[in-house]
């Protein structure tokens, strides 16, 4: 922490940021009950509000309350990782694809 920072300060900006988003989650929260209790003529559009809020609640405690937002490049090699592990796991099926015993085939035998 810098010597010019006063810790005081930063708890007070931390708990203000908290609150901050306390709200804006419960905001979120009672639209998706006021949008299930809403009476929309089809149910489609019901579900879909409702997911996009809940997606909206997600980032916000996803980027905020876990501080996914501040380490951006550890989600992002672990993303790359993710990828990189997928992308070999389907070239390992692709090249396999061929590797099936032929009907009726005999084992040969060991020995």
């Amino acid at each position: 922490m810098n010597e010019t920072t006063n810790p005081g300060e930063v708890y007070r900006t931390a708990v203000a940021r908290g609150r901050t988003v306390l709200l804006v989650v419960a905001v979120v929260t009672l639209c998706m009950v006021g949008v299930a209790y809403a009476p929309l003529p089809d149910s489609g559009w019901r579900i879909a509000l409702i997911l996009g809020a809940a997606a909206v609640n997600a980032f916000i405690v996803a980027g905020h309350l876990m501080h996914l937002l501040q380490e951006r490049h550890v989600v992002y090699f672990l993303l790359a990782f993710t990828v990189l592990f997928f992308v070999a796991l389907m070239g390992l099926c692709v090249w396999a694809h061929g590797d099936v015993p032929k009907p009726g085939a005999v084992p040969a035998a060991k020995g």
